[in-house]
């Protein structure tokens, strides 16, 4: 039977970031399908939390580097819910530098597989779906890393094979725009560093030295990381608000990429 609620599909909704959202958008009305591989750790909270929270929802674990598997997680909301709108695809594994040291084929794949490849077979799945609904919505997220590279303060956070896994993520986007137009609105939120993506909730910010913390915060304009309502106010935007937004790319980074250098003083000029 179709659900007359429209249905969202968050992916790495166990915590942090992904968590944050789903919550958001149960208090906006939507059923949920909330997706989720490891950190058991924080899957009793996640169950607690969104049965607190009255959403209608279903908590379905999948291993989305498995493609074979993605096509389950699909079927089980449309079983669940009969309809979906809304795609958050929020699937990376970043490996830091600072904690894996240098790179073996096992991490390279790794990122490759979670931050890219997942994406793909997840939206071609989901696509067929999303174009039954009138107005839906995909966002991926992705990271600054796709612009800033292994270079500067965000060495010891960005791998390349992290850094080129999300490069792609923007190709992904423009062409799932082309595809989906006009009823499948689909942009990008790429981030900068966060408190629980890359920030001071992570293990491997608390490997990072005093002086190297300071280097990343004061290459940010805003001199800060960003929190996980930062993220909620811009996926809300993009799904309630904007409307004739399309194959976009939304950098929500405090300013990293355009530095925290000093301009100089305007010249007296030679005329």
């Amino acid at each position: 039977m179709k659900n007359n609620k429209k249905t969202a599909l968050v992916l790495g909704a166990v915590k942090g970031i992904g968590k944050g959202i789903g919550l958001a958008l149960g208090k906006q009305g939507f059923n949920l399908a909330l997706n989720y591989f490891d950190w058991e750790d924080s899957l009793e909270d996640m169950k607690q939390d969104f049965a607190r929270s009255g959403a209608d929802h279903i908590i379905i674990q999948t291993d989305l580097t498995d493609t074979d598997a993605i096509s389950g997680l699909i079927k089980k909301t449309i079983s669940r819910f009969g309809r979906l709108d809304i795609l958050i695809n929020n699937i990376e594994r970043g490996g830091w530098p600072v904690v894996h040291g240098h790179y073996v084929q096992d991490q390279w794949d790794l990122e490759q597989a979670t931050t890219l490849r997942a994406k793909q077979w997840v939206f071609e799945a989901a696509f067929p779906y999303l174009k039954q609904s009138e107005n839906a919505v995909v966002i991926n997220f992705s990271s600054i890393a796709g612009i800033a590279g292994r270079c500067g303060p965000a060495s010891y956070i960005f791998n390349d094979g992290y850094a080129a896994a999300n490069r792609g993520v923007s190709m992904l986007t423009e062409t799932w725009a082309r595809l989906g137009a006009p009823n499948i609105r689909v942009n990008e939120i790429m981030l900068g560093i966060f408190e629980t993506r890359h920030g001071e909730k992570t293990r491997g910010w608390g490997l990072l030295s005093e002086k190297q913390k300071q280097d990343i915060l004061d290459h940010t304009l805003l001199q800060r990381t960003g929190t996980i309502e930062d993220v909620i106010k811009a996926v809300l935007f993009i799904i309630n608000d904007a409307l004739f937004i399309t194959g976009s790319v939304l950098r929500i980074d405090g300013g990293y990429v355009l530095g925290g250098e000093k301009i100089a003083p305007m010249p007296k000029g030679v005329v």
